[in-house]
């Protein structure tokens, strides 16, 4: 199947997590507002208000159907592209730990972004320096240490147990991105979770992974996206 996925073409954002998963299927799509049909046929699709229309990309187009939501989206692919367990109750455990991770970023954007999204950081910066000292002293230590503890009672390489699924594609994102905005603190921070790292090693040295990290097809970080460096924020 030919997948179209529909995220804002300037930024990774939530539509990154989505992107690694049909990267490492080696799964075909087109990320269509990164195209020739730019963000109009985006925004015309949330418009149309026909069949199931989603509220805010990331969606995916898969034959007929239309998906939203970016944890939504991962449990429809986990299933088809070898990315969950097939057990029902398998794919239940990874999609609640994909709704967790959602909870977190929504959390590292509220860093920059404390006050809402409709005010510029520049507008909010006292609230953002408060919000993120709060965050690595209590909400990193808690999400991180949470995974971390499940790599351990797993005893295998990835969340849970030996096979890899879309949760350990979307944690190689969280470790990446807090490397990126915070790299002062996630390299204080990287002792506590040796087990995470290691697993964002052995996610970044798989083939299509690695390939598409080193394509064009990977936008890099930068300041529009969840994932944002603002040095008054590092240490």
């Amino acid at each position: 199947m030919q997948y179209q996925l529909y995220y804002w073409p300037m930024i990774q954002g939530r539509g990154e997590y989505v992107r690694l998963a049909l990267e490492d299927a080696g799964a075909r799509y087109d990320d269509v507002a990164r195209g020739k049909a730019g963000m109009g046929a985006m925004m015309r699709m949330m418009e149309t208000h026909k069949g199931t229309p989603p509220f805010a990309p990331p969606f995916l187009a898969a034959g007929k159907l239309m998906i939203g939501q970016t944890a939504n989206i991962l449990l429809y692919l986990g299933a088809r592209h070898g990315l969950a367990p097939k057990a029902e109750g398998g794919q239940l455990w990874v999609h609640q730990l994909q709704l967790t991770i959602a909870d977190f970023v929504l959390e590292i954007h509220d860093t920059h972004h404390p006050l809402g999204p409709s005010l510029y950081y520049e507008d909010q910066k006292a609230p953002a320096k408060k919000r993120t000292e709060e965050f690595w002293n209590s909400r990193v230590p808690k999400y991180l240490g949470y995974f971390e503890d499940l790599v351990r009672a797993g005893g295998g390489a990835f969340v849970t147990g030996r096979r890899l699924t879309y949760v350990d594609l979307s944690l190689f994102q969280i470790v990446e991105g807090l490397r990126y905005a915070f790299p002062k603190r996630m390299a204080r921070f990287e002792k506590n979770i040796p087990r995470l790292i290691a697993l964002r090693d052995r996610v970044a040295e798989r083939p299509n992974i690695k390939a598409y990290l080193a394509s064009e097809r990977r936008i890099p970080f930068n300041e529009e996206g969840i994932f944002r460096r603002y040095k008054a924020l590092d240490l």
